[in-house]
């Protein structure tokens, strides 16, 4: 078998504060979630065994079957695996057996290696995603009670979320953005079960000037001096300097 080039959706999932519980807490904690995932696409319809399986240490990276209907990975899928994981952690009596996972979702170009690996530049995104702090923030701040974190790049969501199709609500995700070592990217955010609030929008009018500011290098800063003139000047930026004549040629003061 060569290498193949093909286009199909993946899905990586992380447990949240995985390190620190010790070994056996881990090992546990890495098969309840890989089973759990398991039982989520058996739900969801999803074929678990043609997927392709990549352990990420305390998570996993899934690269779909080709043909997968994409938002299948939303709805039913994402929301399944967070009802399991709340009855999991509703069963569980040790905080270190408990999991609470952030979840990415992407799509696009991906090399199948003959040996079973997926590599390809839609995985680094993929990476980037899982990681990024909105997802890490809206977890951390969720109550106990909500398992799932899910971040998906803006290609997914405009293939999937932003139709409504059955059991997907575009008004339960919201857009981030975030920069992640050499990674910037506009992102969509949910948390099934609870709804993060928002970070405030400063005024347009404002955020405008700010922005106009920047460009210009600095912020103007405007001075009266004596002798009836203004004093216009940008930080970092040359100093302009009007001088208002007074009512008498010759006399500085006006007096």
């Amino acid at each position: 078998m060569k290498a193949q080039w093909e286009y199909r959706a993946v899905l990586a999932v992380d447990i949240e504060k995985s390190s620190g519980r010790g070994n056996v807490a881990l090992v546990r904690n890495r098969e309840t979630l890989r089973a759990l995932l398991r039982e989520a696409f058996v739900r969801s319809g999803l074929d678990w065994d043609a997927c392709v399986r990549e352990d990420l240490g305390d998570g996993l990276r899934v690269t779909a079957p080709a043909g997968t209907r994409k938002a299948s990975l939303v709805h039913p899928l994402v929301h399944e695996l967070a009802a399991l994981l709340r009855d999991h952690n509703d069963r569980t009596r040790e905080q270190s057996t408990r999991i609470r996972v952030r979840t990415a979702l992407h799509a696009g170009e991906v090399c199948l290696m003959p040996a079973g690996p997926v590599v390809g530049a839609p995985l680094e995104a993929l990476a980037r995603l899982l990681d990024a702090p909105p997802a890490r923030k809206a977890l951390a701040g969720a109550p106990q009670t909500v398992p799932v974190s899910l971040l998906m790049s803006q290609h997914f969501y405009d293939e999937t979320v932003r139709h409504g199709y059955d059991g997907v609500d575009p008004a339960a995700f919201h857009r981030v953005s975030f920069t992640l070592k050499e990674f910037t990217a506009d992102a969509w955010l949910h948390t099934p079960g609870w709804t993060p609030p928002r970070e405030p929008k400063a005024p347009a009018g404002k955020a405008a000037t700010r922005k106009r500011d920047r460009a210009q290098g600095g912020s103007k800063q405007v001075s009266r001096a004596s002798g009836n003139g203004v004093v216009y000047a940008t930080q970092n930026g040359d100093m302009h300097i009007r001088v208002d004549k007074g009512p008498r040629k010759g006399s500085w003061d006006g007096s």
